[in-house]
């Protein structure tokens, strides 16, 4: 059926468009949705993404609840500054309840179950803090085999946006994304803020998602408080789309252009703590050990990503 997907998430507008690219895309054949915390707390990301599965028609993706909090320290910030108070600009109960029940499983044994059920690689795609994904991979490492990618939306090169060094999923949970990004021998992908920023799509953008029927009519519908977010940071009218760049990338590999570095996340607790160290030194010191390095994505054809999104959202393929 083409790509088979994992949406690891935590609804959050962008998460929204994200998780509707991937369910409204015919050459994806997505497995589950797991929730965590991060731009608003557990219960509320989880009735967001089962109520946009319904909205996208499809009640035949599990939804499991995952983690409610990070692995160490406590979290005591989300984003509904950016997001709403709900996570959906307050529009989220006008999206039509979903049919299928909670899954009884949390997040980490769905995630277990249908890897280990898997008769091809999965992709993984986390668009939120990355909890789930290091205890996934602590509790149950023989599941490595059975994933293709782990494409991650998160992490900054040059500056953060929750703090001057961390972007906002890195910051939620450090010490998992070390685990994920450092110390896990697994294919992954990082698609940083840096890349997604030069991704925004403006208020046209915005108005031709509108206008492609009711779905996409009820997308746009979510971004009035993300607008007036964007509004700021950008300078312009337009929106991020953060979460649909990674997922774009997990269901076309290529979309986006990588490079292979070494990376670190800071765990301290200072100034710098959630910080993506990556290092783009050409020539390192000879004798220095090996490290891993990992795939990020540095580039991509602008345009072409915006429209390959926004077919998908309007129905097209």
């Amino acid at each position: 059926m083409g790509t088979k997907l994992i949406i690891d998430t935590d609804p959050g507008v962008d998460d929204a468009f994200a998780i509707a690219l991937a369910a409204l895309s015919t050459d994806v054949d997505l497995l589950g949705v797991t929730t965590v915390f991060g731009n608003v707390p557990l219960a509320a990301t989880t009735i967001n993404a089962r109520r946009l599965l319904q909205l996208c028609d499809r009640p035949d993706v599990p939804v499991a609840a995952g983690a409610s909090r990070p692995l160490v320290y406590p979290n005591p910030y989300s984003a509904e500054y950016v997001h709403g108070v709900d996570g959906l600009s307050g529009r989220s109960e006008a999206l039509p309840e979903p049919a299928r029940p909670l899954d009884e499983r949390d997040a980490v044994s769905l995630l277990y179950s249908l890897l280990k059920a898997a008769d091809e690689p999965v992709t993984i795609a986390p668009i939120g803090p990355l909890t789930n994904i290091a205890l996934l991979l602590a509790a149950h490492p023989g599941v490595r085999e059975k994933i293709g990618r782990i494409v991650i939306m998160g992490g900054a090169l040059d500056h953060g946006n929750m703090t001057a060094a961390a972007e906002f999923n890195i910051w939620s949970d450090p010490e998992a994304a070390r685990r994920v990004l450092v110390e896990e021998d697994v294919p992954v992908v990082l698609v940083p803020m840096d890349l997604t920023y030069r991704c925004a799509v403006d208020t046209a953008w915005l108005a031709e998602l509108a206008a492609s029927g009711p779905l996409g009519t009820m997308l746009e519908s979510l971004t009035p408080d993300y607008l007036a977010h964007y509004r700021k940071a950008l300078g312009w009218e337009g929106i991020v789309l953060h979460d649909a760049v990674a997922v774009a990338e997990a269901i076309r590999p290529g979309l986006l252009r990588t490079e292979s570095f070494p990376i670190d996340v800071d765990c301290g607790l200072g100034p710098a703590r959630g910080a993506t160290l990556v290092d783009r030194r050409r020539r390192r010191e000879p004798g220095t050990q090996p490290v891993r390095t990992i795939e990020i994505a540095v580039d991509t054809d602008v345009d072409a990503l915006g429209k390959f999104v926004l077919a998908r959202l309007s129905g097209g393929q």
